[in-house]
């Protein structure tokens, strides 16, 4: 999918995956008592921050990573048609 935005500086885009449909055990979730997901792709990233001494320093993130994030972390936005999350990368914990 080619995206109509990018971000800027340390901002990264994520595509949030699809919430549980049922437990390990096999009880189906009903929609009122799903979580929201906590991991995703990334699906654009900003050119990176500007440190103190001007000095650019470059994402650890690439586009194609599956990423973990904090549960309220980002902003949801819809962008042609498609609910996505923009936050920073320090909102991001760990690439999978």
């Amino acid at each position: 999918m080619a995206l109509s935005m990018k971000p800027l500086a340390d901002r990264v885009i994520v595509r949030a995956a699809a919430a549980e449909e049922k437990t390990k055990s096999g009880i189906i979730i009903p929609d009122t008592a799903k979580e929201k997901p906590q991991r995703g792709e990334v699906v654009a990233v900003g050119e990176g921050k500007t440190a103190d001494s001007g000095s650019l320093i470059k994402p650890q993130v690439h586009v194609g990573d599956q990423v973990l994030y904090g549960k309220y972390a980002g902003t949801e936005i819809t962008v042609d048609g498609e609910d996505l999350l923009i936050m920073r990368e320090s909102d991001i914990f760990a690439v999978l």
